[in-house]
């Protein structure tokens, strides 16, 4: 898939020239200091991470969780056949069916189905019903009868749940506004598979699928070579190929591979603030938020957080009458009222007006008395926050290519999410801090090629399903 400059996403402009008064300036140059990480900073925390992720690969409940997914083995690309995908998560529900063609080919059809507040809170037994009425209806759209086979199904579960196998699990609890009763403790593969069953639906739920794991996926059918999916969107996780020798907490018996994806849950990395660059204003984020020192990591670098994060600065600025001459408003005084989109536009501005920050100042935020130095501060703001994010993505990109010794050979990752897709200059700061990481090797950003992988949770549950029915077809009869 294209590079950020070949898909046109805008680049960011740094300013280093503020122009403004010396206690501006001296305050500026301490945010600066705050935000940014050197490149031995950079390997320091690298190093880090890999260690946590060798813990969570030997021992359960590390702060990397480092969670088997029990997909074993590798796409080839040649896998060729129709497959399901079901994605609840949100307010819609979406089945897709992909025709694998083989060669790193493939073609999808979706539908959507919306999610009543009902359903959401009502009894779990009435949601598989509605949900198995929608699998029905699609294969009656679609036209689709495959006489007495059954078409396998890759179940994307966005809630939290304990896997046991490739096609079981136990959920732990709802989140994203879903409450229904009867689910908890309970199986979704076996609680869809039974409402299917009762419509004489003839579909085999055969895997349950987390969407980067998904991500990794949808990226390896159309390149073999890739070891890891990535998620930079909203929020942040990771998914690579271990081999199963270095997974020492395993306790699953015999395996159809000799490798197998690990769903890492990286967001939580440095919980215990060992290493991370932790600032006032990261802290104050994370002392608001539902979920105070949970996921420091992933509030560090996604796109969920980002605008809080220069909210949080830019107040600071406003309370010691550096910024706007003292003034705030509304919006910038409420939490979440700085919002990334507004970073991706101020970061891609340019010329001395920076006529676009100043609309986003004066007419989205309703801020009076925006000044020129203002508006270079506050993009000044926005590249530090943007790029440490970047940054800090890259020692997780460096932490998982040097476990899997990948570097050399080279090794494609696949990464999802709007942060990644869209925000200025996002993927050359990753390069950059890869390039940094890697001194020793030429040309690294060719060796490790990063690359928009789209719909982890649509066609990568439909080859998670083509993997379960190859590991399943590939098992010794009992």
């Amino acid at each position: 898939m294209a590079s950020q400059t070949q898909r046109k996403v805008p680049v960011a402009h740094t300013i280093t020239n503020i122009g403004g008064t010396p206690p501006q300036e001296a305050m500026v140059d301490k945010i600066v200091q705050a935000f940014t990480i050197t490149p031995e900073y950079l390997e320091q925390i690298t190093q880090h991470f890999l260690s946590e992720m060798r813990k969570g690969l030997n021992q359960e409940d590390q702060t990397i969780a480092m969670i088997p997914s029990f997909v074993e083995g590798r796409l080839t690309g040649e896998e060729i056949g129709q497959f399901l995908a079901l994605d609840l998560g949100g307010t819609n529900l979406r089945v897709v069916l992909v025709d694998l063609q083989g060669r790193g080919n493939f073609t999808t059809k979706s539908t959507k189905y919306k999610v009543s507040e009902h359903l959401k809170t009502g009894d779990v037994k009435e949601l598989y019903n509605f949900i198995a009425d929608c699998i029905d209806s699609f294969l009656t759209e679609h036209n689709l009868d495959y006489g007495t086979a059954d078409i396998h199904l890759g179940y994307t579960f966005s809630f939290p749940v304990y896997q046991s196998k490739i096609n079981r699990g136990l959920q732990k609890q709802w989140t994203k506004g879903f409450n229904c009763s009867g689910a908890i403790g309970k199986d979704p593969v076996i609680l869809l598979q039974d409402a299917l069953a009762k419509k004489h639906v003839p579909v085999l739920v055969s895997a349950l699928v987390n969407d980067t794991v998904g991500t990794l996926l949808s990226n390896a059918y159309s390149k073999p070579e890739t070891n890891a999916g990535i998620i930079l969107g909203t929020g942040s996780n990771g998914a690579y190929i271990e081999k199963m020798s270095n997974i020492r907490k395993w306790t699953g018996g015999a395996t159809s591979s000799d490798e197998m994806i690990i769903n890492m849950e990286f967001g939580a990395f440095d919980n215990e603030r060992v290493i991370l660059p932790v600032t006032p204003w990261d802290n104050k984020l994370d002392r608001e938020s539902i979920n105070p020192h949970k996921q420091i990591f992933e509030k560090m670098i996604s796109g969920m957080y980002l605008g809080e994060i220069a909210r949080n600065v830019l107040l600071e600025l406003v309370d010691r009458t550096l910024l706007f001459e003292g003034y705030s408003s509304k919006e910038l005084n409420s939490q979440w009222g700085f919002e990334t989109t507004y970073m991706s536009t101020i970061e891609a501005d340019q010329g001395d007006s920076l006529k676009n920050t100043h609309r986003v100042l004066a007419s989205s935020l309703n801020i009076p008395n925006v000044s020129e130095v203002d508006c270079r501060i506050v993009k000044r703001v926005c590249d530090l926050v943007g790029t440490r994010a970047a940054r800090l993505a890259a020692a997780a990109i460096a932490g998982i290519v040097r476990q899997s010794s990948s570097v050399q050979d080279g090794c494609d990752i696949g990464i999802d999410g709007s942060l990644y897709e869209f925000y200025p200059s996002f993927e050359q700061r990753i390069e950059q801090g890869l390039t940094e990481l890697f001194p020793d090797v030429p040309d690294i950003n060719k060796k490790i090629r990063l690359g928009l992988a789209k719909d982890g949770s649509g066609v990568g549950a439909a080859l998670c399903a083509c993997v379960a029915k190859k590991m399943a077809e590939s098992k010794p009869s009992q």
